[in-house]
This record gives structure tokens, sequence and C-alpha cells, in this order.
């Protein structure tokens, strides 16, 4: 077995060598896409960014969103056991063969959404949440303002192609964002090659993840694909190498497998042109504050992650400036409380930007903490 995946590895090697393109050279076979780091969401390249088009079942990354959101929140658990309805199991296209009645966990029907892209599956998490799919579309449009998206509406929550459904390459690489920076368990999903449903029953079920670079791209670890006769074939990809994510988005491919050429040829630029610079890590010191009617006189402001810049790997020396925006700290407060924020700048311009958070709980001093530290002070004589 290990031979032939050896083999096979080998041959998506040499279908799909890793090149060196020019800017001109990328894209050329995608009515749109974009690259982006994902950290800082810098474009590294772009065609047709905002061209409105279908975008099948690319979709299904706001529903991801949404049900990761109701996980975090403790709304549902991904051991919650659900009944499917009449209305899931008869979904056709792309489906995990939900039978009505069956039951199967919340876990189980992300993995076929993830994985298999299912609309059955979809369409269960939708009736689980909101009732409805209808209600879900809902949910799904209002997160999309929520991101300030200007080029997406939904109109079904699977991605079928229905008038008035589409979306653009900007807005699906910031919903890609959201889905891998802010729901970072989506990859625990989207990573798996292979899996299987219903493991220990009749009816087994194999799945395999329709994104083939998860098995056959150096660091690929998502994040959804999508194919319509009207969005045509269609790719979120997502890839982490030394440190560094990038986000590529290609659309309106006219066969499966050159979308995923056109996938990797596209990260490949983007790894092959761009590097990470971390300025300051994580929990780096940024300032001293004093406090006021605090548990503590002084508290450090720290960096919430690492600070990081995206260069291009072309030699050129950086000149970075630093803008500190601390607002007031509220009391209580405790440690991951983010007050604030740091921006670097390069000739004026905003690069980069990370969170400023505490490190130390902090608690409000009662009426008579002040009036027993005012006597103390006034005995020890420093008043």
């Amino acid at each position: 077995m290990k031979k032939i995946l050896i083999c096979v590895l080998c041959l998506c090697t040499l279908l799909y060598p890793t090149q060196i393109l020019a800017k001109d050279d990328v894209l050329l076979e995608s009515v749109s896409g974009i690259l982006i780091e994902a950290n800082t969401g810098k474009i590294i390249y772009e065609k047709e960014k905002d061209k409105r088009v279908a975008v099948a079942s690319m979709t299904k990354m706001v529903a991801q969103i949404i049900i990761l959101e109701q996980v975090e929140a403790g709304k549902i658990k991904w051991s919650d056991v659900v009944t499917v309805s009449k209305n899931a199991s008869e979904m056709g296209g792309s489906q995990i063969y939900l039978q009505q009645g069956e039951k199967i966990t919340i876990e189980d029907l992300m993995r076929g959404i993830s994985m298999a892209s299912g609309n059955d599956a979809t369409v269960q998490m939708a009736e689980v949440i909101s009732g409805s799919e209808e209600k879900f579309v809902k949910l799904m449009n209002q997160k999309v303002k929520k991101l300030g998206l200007k080029n997406t509406q939904f109109k079904n929550c699977t991605g079928l192609d229905e008038e008035g459904h589409y979306s653009s390459a900007y807005d699906m690489a910031m919903i890609a964002r959201e889905l891998v920076v802010n729901h970072p368990e989506i990859l625990r999903f989207s990573s798996m090659y292979e899996d299987y449903l219903r493991e220990d029953t009749d009816n087994k079920f194999w799945l395999v993840n329709t994104n083939k670079l998860v098995r056959f791209y150096e660091g690929a670890d998502g994040l959804k694909t999508g194919h319509t006769d009207a969005a045509g074939y269609c790719l979120a990809a997502t890839a982490k190498r030394n440190g560094l994510r990038l986000i590529g988005i290609v659309l309106g491919v006219n066969d499966s497998k050159l979308r995923n050429a056109q996938a990797m040829e596209l990260l490949d630029y983007g790894f092959n042109n761009v590097k990470q610079n971390v300025l300051k890590e994580k929990g780096s010191i940024v300032k001293e504050i004093k406090l006021d009617k605090a548990s503590v006189d002084t508290i450090d402001v720290v960096l919430k992650d690492d600070l990081t810049v995206i260069e291009d790997l072309d030699g050129k020396e950086h000149h970075y400036t630093y803008e500190i925006d601390v607002s007031d700290i509220k009391l209580p407060a405790s440690v991951g409380t983010v007050v604030g924020n740091i921006k670097v700048l390069e000739n004026k311009k905003v690069v980069a930007q990370e969170d400023l958070t505490i490190n130390k709980k902090i608690m409000k001093l009662s009426y008579f903490d002040l009036l027993f530290n005012s006597l103390l002070d006034i005995f020890s004589g420093e008043i």
C-alpha cells in the first residue's frame, strides 16, 4: 500500500510540478481568482476579484462558519444526535445519502459537508440550527453583511444554481479567511482526505475529500470545492508552509483537474514570491499603563498574536513605524481582554495590525479597599 501511495505522489508531482511563474501566467484558465495571506489579508494576486459569479458549493463555507459559531457558543455539540428529515434526505447533487429517520451526529454531518460537500448534510444542519433552510439562508446573508462583503448574496445554503445566488473571488477569500483564522477547527475536517460514516453499520459510507490538494500539495489542509453548470469548477484552497498561510480562490474553470492545477499554480506563485516577517512575537510587551482604583498599579499591554508583515522576496529593505492605540480599561478585566491595537506603517500606509491584550486579571477596588489604602498611606507618611 505504501509503495502504491509513493507512486501516486510521484506521479502527481510530475503532473503538477512546482513552477516559478510570472504574474501574467497565473490563472489563465480561470474566470476570476485571488490569493491572500491569511493573517493580514494582504492581497498577493488578483484577477477580476470583484466579479459577481456563481460559486457552487463554496457557498457552504458560510454554513460552516455558522455551525462552528454554534458549537463554540455551546448551543450545539459535536456529539448531539439528530434525526434526518424527509426534506434533507431528498436533496440531490453531492450527498452522503442520508435516509429519512436516520440518526446521525452533528460531527458526522460536518464531515459530510466538509469532505463530500453533501447537500443533504448541509440542509439537515440548516434545519437543526434555524428550523428551515430559508431561515438559515437569512443567517448566512446576515453573516456576509457583518463581514462587510458587498458582492455576495445567497438564495440557498448548498450553492445549487439559482437566479440571484452569487459571490466573488474577493468575498470568497474573506469568508475562507474568517474560517481558518477565527474558526481554525474547520481544518480538522477539511484536512482529512478519507474517512468513513456509519462505519459500524451495514450502511457504511466511504468519504473521500473532493479537494485533492489536501493529499497532493505540500502544506494543503483545506478548504472547499465547488461545481455546477453555471459556476464551472471552483476551489477555495489553503496551505501553510514555514508559518506562512495562503488562501487561494479559483473560480470558473472548465475541468476539475485543470482547476486543481490552477489552484496549485496560484499557491506556488505566493510561496515563491512572498515571505512572512515576524516583527514582534505573541505576548511581547508593547506598553505599560498606569491604573487608578485597580488591584494593580500598572499593567503590561501585550500582543494577542504575532505581529507579522508580508514582504516580497526581492531583497528590498523595509522601514516600519508603529501606531499604538489603547482604550480605557473597564474593570474588572480578565487575561486576554482586548484593550486596543497596534498598527504597522510603511510610508504612512498601514501594512499590518494586531490586537493588544492584558496578561493579568485586574479587579476594581471596592470602597473599603480604597479607604484602607488611603489610611495605609496616611499612617505610612506617604500622604
